[in-house]
């Protein structure tokens, strides 16, 4: 079935006749064995993307179940994974305790092998729902951050990221370059090859400054066929360089068509905010934009398929 469990217990005889009891209902494939809470807990560690299930006992003569959970609940990646603490003693404080302490379940031992199956089976089902809930929610906000065409980030979260990079500069007394791009001639490759070539010009750019921008730079497609490109601590000479080998490979990149390969050009703008320390003189994230969109301007003017330096950000 692809599923692991965790079984924490100082009895080799416990150990053994729990994993009987799974085995005989074909419970889980793979079976992990400890015989403290701290070996329990290493298990869980080199583990973690494996085990779906905990069963701890809770008197333990070196590592008690209660110091296993202390250990579990300290990390966030184990929040997931449920416990059931396996208990000799038949008293409320100690059940309370259990499930205080990040115990999803107990079982007071000796216990009846269907009630283990059964309790067992709802918090293997309960597990699996929230996995699912957890990857809709992920695949959610994966489509609510990313371009459907291009796959880039999109303008709201290219925003964000805007921002936060923005602030970081602040901090850290960093440069942060922002360049403005813009396929050449867009309207003309719609109306001369249509809109799926259009979509395939966007596609190619996109792709060339995802797979071009190092690992701290984000691309973004800003809207239409302008794309965005955050280049930190990146001075504007040091942007201009990054900028110019995208757009020579976007240059040489072909763009399918029902009429055969065509080739595309962009232009960029690029402006750059070299924090300093009176605040008053830092301009604002708008201004950023409004003169990488002026350089963009004039590289369009200047005959497109172009890199042009918005001249401000030439010295801090």
């Amino acid at each position: 079935m692809g599923d692991c469990v965790l079984i924490i217990d100082d009895s080799e005889m416990i150990r053994k006749k729990v994993r009987e009891v799974f085995e005989a209902e074909n419970m889980f494939s793979e079976y992990l064995m400890a015989s403290d809470g701290m070996e329990g807990f290493k298990f869980l560690v080199t583990n973690k993307e494996r085990v779906d299930l905990i069963l701890c006992d809770v008197v333990m003569p070196k590592f008690d179940g209660f110091k296993f959970l202390t250990l579990k609940t300290s990390k966030p990646d184990f929040a997931e994974i449920p416990v059931i603490m396996l208990t000799g003693q038949d008293d409320v404080e100690t059940k309370v305790k259990s499930l205080t302490s990040g115990a999803q379940d107990y079982l007071t031992k000796p216990f009846h092998d269907q009630e283990l199956i059964a309790r067992v089976a709802i918090h293997k089902k309960l597990k699996k729902l929230q996995d699912e809930m957890r990857e809709k929610n992920a695949r959610f906000e994966e489509m609510n951050r990313t371009d459907a065409l291009t796959k880039l980030p999109n303008r709201r979260f290219f925003m964000e990221s805007f921002s936060r990079e923005y602030e970081r500069a602040k901090r850290y007394g960093e440069p942060l370059s922002y360049v403005m791009c813009d396929l050449d001639k867009f309207k003309s490759v719609n109306d001369n090859y249509g809109h799926i070539a259009g979509d395939n010009a966007l596609v190619v750019a996109a792709k060339v400054l995802k797979d071009t921008l190092r690992t701290n730079d984000l691309p973004g497609r800003y809207g239409g066929e302008e794309f965005g490109m955050l280049l930190p601590e990146t001075d504007a000479e040091g942007a201009q360089i990054v900028a110019d080998r995208c757009r020579e490979i976007i240059a040489q990149t072909p763009v399918e068509t029902d009429q055969g390969n065509i080739s595309i050009t962009i232009s960029m703008g690029i402006s750059t905010f070299y924090p300093s320390r009176d605040e008053s003189e830092h301009p604002t994230i708008s201004k950023i934009i409004d003169l990488a969109d002026g350089a963009l301007y004039q590289a369009k003017e200047n005959g497109r398929n172009r890199v042009v330096i918005e001249a401000g950000s030439l010295k801090p």
